[in-house]
C-alpha cells in the first residue's frame, strides 16, 4: 500500500484485475483544502510508463503516422482505426532507447537522433501511465524495414506519411482524435511558426 502523508491516510487497498495491467481500488482519507477529512474511494489502472515520437521529414514537410485497430475506441462508439503517432511501453527500458525499437518495429524507420520534449500524465484521473515525448526527423533512406508491428502481440499497423498541415486539417475534421498525437502535431507547427526548425 502506499505510503501515508499529511494529507492522505490510505485505508484499504483491493486488487480487481492483473492481467496486461493493474487495476487496483483504494480507499481512503483525503485533507481538504478546509482542514476536515474525506473517506474516498478510486480505482487506478497502472498499465506501466509509455513513449512516444512524431518524425517529421523537413524536405517534404510530411509527418509519419500510423493507423491501427483500438477496441477502446470501438467500444465508445467511435471508428476504431485510429491514426497515432508511434509508441510504446518502457517495460523497463529508457524511453529514448524503447523509443528507437518501436520506430524500427511499427514503421520500419531507423533514425540517429531524437529530441526529448517533454513527458506527460496522459489520463490523471484514473490511470497511472506517464508518457514521454520525443520528435526526431526522417528521410526516405532511413527505411530499414517494412514495419507495420509485431504480429505475435496482435500488431497490424499502417504507416502513413501525411504532409502536416494535412494532419493538422484531420485534427479540426476529427479524423486524428488520439491525444498524444494531437500534442506532438500542434507542437511541430508551433515551431515551425516561431521560426524554429530544429
Amino acid at each position: 500500500m502506499p505510503n501515508d502523508t499529511d494529507y492522505l491516510r490510505f485505508i484499504d487497498q483491493t486488487l480487481l484485475s492483473d492481467n496486461w495491467g493493474k487495476l487496483t481500488r483504494y480507499r481512503f482519507d483525503y485533507r481538504r483544502s478546509d482542514g476536515s477529512w474525506q473517506e474516498q474511494i478510486r480505482e487506478a489502472y497502472d498499465r506501466g510508463n509509455g513513449v512516444t515520437c512524431l518524425l517529421h521529414d523537413p524536405d517534404t514537410d510530411c509527418v509519419l503516422l500510423t493507423r491501427q485497430f483500438r477496441l477502446p475506441v470501438l467500444l465508445n462508439g467511435k471508428d476504431p482505426f485510429l491514426i497515432e503517432t508511434p509508441a510504446g511501453l518502457l517495460e523497463g527500458a529508457k524511453p529514448e532507447e524503447r523509443m528507437r525499437s518501436e520506430l524500427v518495429e511499427e514503421t520500419g524507420y531507423e533514425v540517429s537522433e531524437l529530441e526529448h520534449l517533454f513527458d506527460v500524465h496522459m489520463s490523471p484521473g484514473s490511470v497511472t501511465e506517464y508518457l514521454s515525448f520525443y520528435k526526431g526527423t526522417y528521410h526516405p533512406n532511413n527505411k530499414v524495414s517494412e514495419g507495420g508491428g509485431e504480429e505475435s502481440e496482435g500488431e497490424d499497423i499502417e504507416v502513413l506519411h501525411v504532409p502536416l498541415q494535412d494532419a493538422l486539417a484531420m485534427i479540426r475534421s476529427g479524423q486524428i482524435s488520439d491525444a498524444k498525437t494531437i500534442l506532438l502535431l500542434q507542437e511541430l507547427a508551433l515551431r515551425q511558426l516561431s521560426g524554429q526548425t530544429g
